[in-house]
């Protein structure tokens, strides 16, 4: 049951409220809000939000945070490996209060150092191709889907033909022929250049085909057919109608697509074609502790430690955000 406001003059409303509500306006709440709202209950999601958000911090700040704990990730200290075993003196791998996660076998490196180093190499590594990917693949897949006719059925062939790629062994052989100086850059900002590319090219199909898929559904909607009305674009359409409302899943598939980059750059470290030491990275160091890891375990541990956490955590937060963006599909 309702009952009318009244009130007199300058403050008079039309409004009713409802009897014992205390006569409360009803606040409405924005999109961003409610996803908001949705992603906070996730606890999961939350979790592997705020480890995420530590990591970024981390990498960006790993030079100020090796020179302020005194940690060189290059510096060699024999004093701390046996001579004979090569394995760190001490236990579990060498753990003092000088080196929280020990020290390389062989090297006496300290891995905390070597880690925090590693940490944004991964990163720029998997955000750089992230991106790329992204790019690509949304800008192929709106025109595919909202055009349609012969040029989506030339795109999608294009699609199809990056995916039959087989995608390691290619970026094994394009970074192993790109070595030394190439395209005006030498070193690690070659190998990270090269590393963005491979990945990031050969990447774009998946995100385009998602992309593809949501614009295919939306280009039949009423207000891109009363946009057409009055009289927009193409252009106009794509960028002003469609866009914004593809924000959500390329949000999502990009923050999912990250730890898959950072598995893929670990694998090609690994294999020995991606980062070259000296510079640390996470799959280098666990290709070293192939040949270490019965002198020290945890020399192996560590690393792909590294590797796992960040790896879930960004997989943690995608899956909240899909929920929190797209709750049908929950």
């Amino acid at each position: 049951m309702t009952a009318p406001i009244e009130t007199t003059g300058a403050d008079a409303r039309p409004e009713t409220v409802l009897e014992g509500a205390g006569r409360k306006e009803i606040e409405g709440r924005s999109l961003g809000r409610i996803a908001w709202t949705r992603f906070k209950r996730d606890k999961a999601a939350m979790a592997g939000g705020i480890v995420v958000v530590l990591l970024i911090i981390t990498a960006v700040l790993s030079k100020p945070l090796q020179s302020l704990l005194g940690l060189d990730p290059n510096a060699f200290n024999q004093s701390l490996v046996d001579p004979v075993m090569l394995a760190p003196k001490g236990s579990l791998g060498g753990i003092s209060w000088d080196h929280p996660l020990g020290v390389e076998p062989q090297t006496g490196r300290d891995i905390l150092a070597r880690i925090l180093e590693g940490s944004w190499v991964s990163l720029v590594v998997a955000v750089g191709s992230t991106l790329l990917s992204v790019v690509i693949g949304v800008v192929m897949g709106v025109v595919a889907g909202f055009y349609g006719g012969w040029v989506d059925s030339f795109i999608s062939r294009l699609m199809d033909t990056f995916l039959a790629f087989p995608l390691l062994l290619f970026a094994i052989s394009i970074s192993a022929s790109l070595q030394g100086n190439a395209f005006g850059m030498e070193g690690l900002t070659l190998r990270i250049a090269v590393l963005i590319f491979v990945i990031g090219f050969f990447s774009w199909p998946y995100i385009g085909r998602i992309v593809r898929a949501q614009t295919l559904s939306l280009r039949e909607r009423e207000f891109v057919e009363a946009a057409r009305s009055l009289g927009a674009r193409g252009p106009f359409i794509l960028f002003r109608e469609l866009l914004p409302n593809l924000i959500a899943p390329i949000l999502v598939y990009a923050t999912l697509l990250i730890p898959t980059n950072i598995l893929f750059e670990a694998s090609l470290s690994f294999l020995g074609v991606g980062i070259a030491p000296p510079q640390a990275s996470w799959g280098g160091m666990l290709t070293q502790a192939v040949d270490l890891y019965e002198v020290d375990p945890m020399f192996m541990v560590i690393p792909g430690m590294a590797i796992f956490i960040t790896v879930l955590a960004f997989n943690l937060l995608g899956d909240g955000l899909r929920d929190a963006l797209d709750p049908r599909g929950k």
